[in-house]
């Protein structure tokens, strides 16, 4: 799959996409899901619920953030790949992580779950042709490719590791 141009997306989505190594974006999904789950691992259950600073998220709703965004970009590239014309919808990752109950659930639980939605994220990617990778589709009231949509999933994810990584487990 190649890159995407900066014409394909939103230009707020050049801050994730840019974050994204060259290479074969499905090896960097597969080991990108690795290297997350053998770092949540070594992080303690009660940490779970830990927020480096008042009004911001705890681990647990960062990783639930991370898959409700890994779901709604994926169910934008199944639409568009499959030439579905229907706009998709923004959403508010604020509702999403308040109303995600994140935080009566385990960081195993949510470790366990982030792996089964990029075990999904990577078949649904993989079973597409580059030409299906270049369709586009309107989310968010901007055009937006499928591939493009698979490198923000990938760039979104190296931003909030190294969030995880800087501001929560260094503090």
């Amino acid at each position: 799959m190649k890159r995407p141009q900066s014409d394909e997306y939103l230009s707020y989505y050049h801050q994730y996409i840019e974050k994204v190594p060259d290479g074969d974006p499905l090896a960097i999904l597969k080991t990108q899901s690795v290297s997350t789950q053998i770092m949540l691992s070594k992080i303690s259950a009660e940490k779970g619920t830990f927020a480096y600073a008042d009004g911001k998220w705890t681990i647990n709703e960062l990783i639930g953030h991370l898959i409700d965004t890994e779901r709604v970009m994926a169910l934008r590239a199944l639409a568009f790949s499959r030439k579905d014309d229907t706009e998709m919808p923004g959403f508010d990752q604020d509702i999403y992580v308040k109303n995600g109950n994140f935080n009566a659930r385990t960081l195993r639980d949510l470790a366990a779950e982030f792996g089964i939605v990029r075990s999904s994220t990577i078949s649904l990617f993989a079973g597409m042709t580059e030409e299906m990778t270049a369709l586009q589709g309107k989310a968010s009231g901007a055009q937006v490719s499928v591939r493009a949509l698979c490198y923000i999933i990938l760039g979104h994810e190296n931003h909030h590791m190294k969030v995880l990584e800087e501001k929560y487990l260094n503090a």
